[in-house]
């Protein structure tokens, strides 16, 4: 029986934040995967290792969770002022499905990183030591993010004292600037779809909710932990091992994309795993994170825990911590409210890793609320580099 031979595809294995993911250059892709479709999404199942009924990715790169089960291609940008576009794939574990709604605030940090190693930021941009300015587009939202990547001779620097929660090991910092992150309206509207800081939101057969529904960075749901029966210091397993809550927390994002404008119907939440995402809220109290670090009660303004894929994320996404950012920085949201209230332009916050610290500046503009850019500190590390393999025939 003749099969098909395995191709190799230059491929680079990258850390960024508390996310990991498979980048490409888009022109070291087959030919018939550079351009958006179904045989680039084959591919990159495939390459991932899904879909897989096990659950487990062994068969790919994919590490099968919803931060590790990601792809990232990547290519010099077609946007005047911009050194890089970026595009990323949310690859479904056990679904044929690549999500491309949304960015990943994570992987955003080593974008910058392997642009610049990969000769995609022009020679002259690049300090013999110092700070390196990447500009990037991200593609599937359309929105400008500067990476901040520190150079040594020339070269990225991967390495440093720098510390966070949810990753073993110290790096080096890069700070990460989203620009204007509110939604523009293309799939949903404004920052507030709705209008409101603060919604009723109906989930038939589970119950009426307090909502704060914002577009920036990710479409996200905030919810109140109390309302939901949780107190905010819950861990992975508290929610992920709990069969019921997690359905119930599906129903509420199926519904919150609805009253978001980002579906029309609840049946649309299926294919759109990705967006948007759903986060419980407290006042801050005092817990045990997932690595046995204790968080004091004083350590934070906030606690925030969010699902991503169905599941409880094990620290933060990166693009909910603009969104978390954001909403903190407008008075009376839900966000805003666990914090204390009142004005601010920077929150750190608990999740089930550690803490984490996120600054925005808002703006009240003509009656409408406007955030012109949102911080935060990430670190990146090229975990391998080399080629990945896939049957020929898989795309």
């Amino acid at each position: 029986m003749s099969t098909a031979p395995q191709i190799k595809i230059p491929a680079t294995y990258m850390r960024g934040g508390t996310s990991k993911g498979v980048f490409f250059k888009l022109d070291d892709l087959p030919e018939r995967a550079q351009i958006a479709g179904q045989s680039r999404d084959q591919l990159l199942l495939r390459v991932i290792g899904s879909p897989d009924p096990y659950g487990k990715q062994i068969d790919g790169m994919g590490g099968a969770t919803s931060s590790t089960s990601k792809t990232v291609i990547l290519a010099k940008s077609s946007q005047a002022n911009h050194d890089v576009d970026y595009l990323f794939g949310q690859v479904s574990i056990d679904k044929a499905f690549v999500d491309w709604s949304g960015n990943c605030g994570n992987l955003t940090a080593a974008v910058g990183s392997f642009a610049i190693s990969n000769g995609l930021v022009a020679a002259d941009r690049i300090p013999e030591n110092g700070i390196c300015t990447v500009r990037i587009w991200q593609a599937n939202i359309h929105k400008t993010i500067i990476a901040h990547v520190p150079i040594t001779q020339g070269q990225v620097q991967e390495t440093g004292d720098f510390e966070l929660d949810g990753v073993t090991f110290p790096a080096a910092e890069v700070q990460i600037e989203f620009l204007d992150p509110a939604d523009d309206g293309e799939d949903g509207g404004a920052m507030f779809p709705t209008g409101n800081v603060v919604d009723s939101l109906v989930v038939p057969e589970i119950g009426t909710f307090q909502a704060t529904l914002i577009n920036a960075g990710i479409p996200t749901i905030f919810l109140n932990a109390e309302e939901l029966g949780y107190n905010g210091t819950e861990l992975q397993d508290d929610i992920n091992s709990d069969v019921a809550a997690l359905a119930r927390f599906e129903k509420i994002r199926a519904y919150g994309a609805v009253k978001m404008g980002l579906i029309q119907d609840i049946s649309e939440a299926a294919n759109r795993q990705h967006t948007p995402k759903v986060a419980f809220v407290s006042k801050p109290k005092s817990y045990t994170s997932s690595s046995g670090k204790q968080v004091s009660e004083t350590d934070t303004d906030l606690l925030v825990r969010a699902l991503s894929m169905g599941k409880l994320h094990h620290a933060m996404m990166g693009t909910a911590a603009v969104a978390i950012g954001t909403a903190a920085a407008i008075p009376n949201t839900l966000v805003n409210l666990a914090a204390g209230g009142g004005e601010r332009e920077a929150v750190r916050f608990g999740h089930p890793s550690g803490t984490l610290r996120v600054g925005a500046q808002a703006l009240n503009e003509k009656g409408q609320w406007v955030v012109k850019k949102a911080i935060m500190s990430r670190s990146a590390r090229v975990l391998m580099e080399g080629w990945v393999r896939v049957p020929a025939d898989s795309f």
